[in-house]
């Protein structure tokens, strides 16, 4: 039963919310919203075990004093003050928490994307390197259209901007298109192999 009755909810929540998407009913709309609120509830308490879960790793950590030990404990520190400063003052506009939110959160924030920038251009030279036809055309493909962006490209031809927006607007549309569909494809099997109950990975190892 420790398996079935999961699978069984799964079945008649997920049945339930595709006839609700395909039948024009009120009823089905109501108690689709009464679902909803409950799993709002429910993630809420997700979160309140995800904390747990992540204090517990931690201390356990620090406990083993690992190499990166300084590092839980400065997590810990900020967990515990920015949940306590939020509980207490509140997380409006001009609170404690919204202060440290905009002033120290955020601009670390910015600092991890413009370190990603170097790991996007470190992608970018390994997936340069012409190994076959397929990378011939990658290259060529994105020099085109990083030239047709900056100004020397207009210099070299007027109309370089408007190949390289062509490109942009009409090939590279297509596979985006066509991968966004295998994707959607893809979603919609992995739901139906849970609903049905080919896929239990959700359910956790026997």
């Amino acid at each position: 039963m420790r398996k079935e009755v999961p699978l069984i909810i799964t079945f008649l929540a997920g049945a339930f919310f595709i006839a609700d998407y395909f039948v024009p009913h009120t009823g089905f709309s109501h108690i689709a919203e009464t679902i909803n609120g409950w799993t709002i509830i429910v993630i809420t308490f997700a979160y309140v075990l995800g904390v747990a879960n992540v204090t517990r790793v931690n201390l356990d950590y620090i406990q083993r004093k690992g190499k990166d030990t300084p590092y839980k404990i400065i997590l810990l520190i900020c967990l515990l003050f920015m949940m306590t400063v939020g509980i207490v003052w509140g997380i409006a506009e001009g609170t404690i928490f919204d202060w440290f939110f905009i002033n120290i959160y955020v601009p670390m924030q910015s600092m991890m994307f413009a370190l990603l920038a170097f790991y996007i251009a470190s992608a970018a030279f390994r997936a340069f390197r012409i190994r076959s036809t397929q990378a011939a055309l990658l290259a060529i493909t994105a020099v085109l259209v990083m030239i047709g962006r900056v100004p020397i490209g207009e210099a070299i031809w007027k109309d370089f901007s408007n190949f390289a927006e062509w490109i942009m607007n009409v090939p590279q549309l297509a596979g985006k298109r066509a991968i966004l569909i295998g994707a959607a494809l893809g979603a919609i099997s992995t739901g139906l192999k849970v609903i049905v109950g080919l896929e239990r990975t959700h359910l956790g190892a026997d």
